[in-house]
């Protein structure tokens, strides 16, 4: 049972608010609730939500939770929830100074997702369509049983990866009425363009990028070739594979609609991933400096650094994401208030130089708001950066050597973590590999009907993540039950061109060459 706020935390939830916004925070209205240890456990499960669709994962990872916090072994101490209004949790056993903690880190997160681009689009009424959500699987498992229902979550849970984040922001292929437009103008034996694709352009140089019909000298064995390929399903390579499923395959009514939910899920929380270090960096930020410049009593003190300095805790080979984001922001915070940027300072090569650059420049006492170039500049990084962005375009040598964000490993001689790697441009590639797409392949569906059979072709943009063969395997698998053909990947293993393939009953392997050919849109 979810619980108000009592009286002396809402009042100080109040004035916490009133302080983020004296800060320049713009924030949704925030509704705080108050739970018990279990029933944080339980909405931690759902992802946050009070209402899910019922499912098994749910209630494992309720166990986990549970256990975890009564062994002692870790602690939610809040949730809070992007939806206007925002919903935040606080868990009645946090002491007050915690709460307040919380509550300030709160105010953070609802101004990140509030203005972040990457949560533009996201739905801000989820909390209503999650229970929406809820209630028409519910509606299916009392129709169809409980075992082929959550069977058929399973499949899709399992390939809910297979989205495209970015294709919020961009147009990836023509709209389903420009298509329609191009069949009518073929029906009525008119000439087309073959530009696959309207693309943004200046007026003056629409004619060049947008081009409308072939030129009339073009090789004959050249335009039948462009022909033949703008016959393949899909025209170009579609990175949203859950999307060309939803339209292609042989689902039924309620298996599609199920699909569209768990698909609509990942795009919701796909932001969350892609900015988690300078989200909960930006909310780490915040919190302390709200704490430390207006809600801190002397008896405070104490507990008030103690639970702080756990939250940034790291150790040598383990990234802390609030402690890289708050002292990246804190870094840019003051690169720019010393004016320790630009092209005159990118040029300097001495280090003492660099280290006492612009030192008189630094705005002197306590800057409240925008007031300083620095913090206009962290304003800004909340807006438009994400986490790839913001490393990389951020991160530099000083910080990672103040920061010692080297590479690490374990020495069996010493017992000790000792480094291996001080490169910079190395530490700054591999942090950004782990980051970029999660750390996982990126997946095209190439073809919709491979070889004239209906049958699904993939390819694996190979130069980026490799391909973990067993994943891939059983990624086949559930596709197929998605599918209903034999559905194919193809990949790049040692220089060869590789085709895993999963028919219904095995899995097989086999070069691509001209026995096996690959289509038109390949990457291999």
């Amino acid at each position: 049972m979810r619980r108000v706020l009592p009286k002396i935390l809402a009042e100080y939830a109040e004035s916490i608010a009133e302080y983020a916004r004296l800060e320049g925070l713009d924030f949704y209205p925030t509704i705080f609730e108050m739970l018990e240890s279990d029933e944080m456990s339980q909405v931690a499960a759902y992802g946050g939500f009070p209402q899910r669709y019922p499912h098994w994962r749910f209630g494992m990872e309720y166990d986990r939770l549970r256990k975890q916090h009564t062994y002692g072994l870790g602690k939610i101490y809040e949730m809070v929830i992007n939806n206007d209004p925002c919903y935040a949790y606080l868990l009645r056993d946090n002491a007050l100074v915690d709460q307040k903690t919380v509550i300030a880190h709160v105010y953070g997160h609802c101004d990140f997702f509030k203005n972040n681009l990457w949560f533009a689009h996201t739905n801000r009424q989820m909390m209503d369509e999650m229970a929406n959500h809820a209630t028409r699987v519910r509606r299916y498992i009392s129709r169809h049983g409980l075992d082929p229902v959550e069977e058929f979550i399973d499949t899709c849970l399992s390939v809910e990866n297979l989205i495209d984040p970015h294709s919020v922001f961009m147009q990836r292929r023509e709209s389903r009425s420009a298509t329609k437009q191009r069949a009518q103008k073929r029906e009525r034996g008119e000439k087309e363009s073959f530009d696959g694709g309207k693309y943004p352009a200046k007026s003056y140089m629409d004619r060049y990028i947008n081009p409308r019909v072939r030129p009339e000298a073009a090789d004959t064995d050249q335009e039948q070739e462009v022909e033949l390929k703008h016959l393949s399903i899909p025209t170009h390579p579609m990175r949203d594979v859950l999307l060309f499923i939803l339209e292609n395959a042989p689902l039924k009514d309620w298996e599609a609609d199920v699909l569209s939910i768990i698909r609509n899920e990942a795009y919701y929380f796909a932001p969350q991933g892609q900015t988690k270090i300078l989200n909960e960096g930006w909310a780490s930020y915040w919190h302390s400096t709200i704490m430390t410049r207006y809600c801190l009593q002397a008896e405070e003190l104490i507990t008030y650094c103690d639970h702080h300095s756990g939250t940034l805790a790291t150790s040598p080979g383990r990234l802390n994401p609030y402690k890289l984001g708050i002292e990246l922001l804190r870094d840019v915070e003051k690169r720019w208030n010393t004016g320790r940027y630009g092209p005159e300072y990118d040029a300097c090569d001495d280090m003492e130089t660099r280290r006492n650059w612009g030192k008189s420049k630094a705005p002197m006492g306590r800057v409240v708001g925008k007031g300083s170039p620095g913090r206009e500049k962290i304003y800004q990084v909340r807006s438009i950066y994400n986490d790839v962005t913001f490393l990389d375009e951020f991160l530099t040598p000083e910080f990672v050597e103040e920061q010692k964000l080297f590479h690490y490993r374990y020495d069996p001689a010493t017992g000790r973590m000792v480094v291996v790697n001080r490169d910079f441009d190395r530490i700054k590639q591999q942090m950004l590999f782990m980051l970029t797409n999660h750390a996982q392949p990126y997946i095209y569906v190439l073809d919709g009907n491979y070889r004239n059979r209906g049958e699904l072709y993939l390819g694996h943009r190979h130069g980026y993540i490799d391909l973990d063969i067993k994943y891939a395997k059983e990624t086949l698998k559930a596709l197929y039950r998605l599918w209903r053909r034999p559905v194919h990947i193809e990949t790049v293993i040692d220089d060869d061109p590789i085709l895993f393939s999963f028919d219904g009953e095995q899995s097989t392997q086999q070069t691509i060459d001209e026995a096996t050919p690959a289509p038109a849109n390949s990457f291999a």
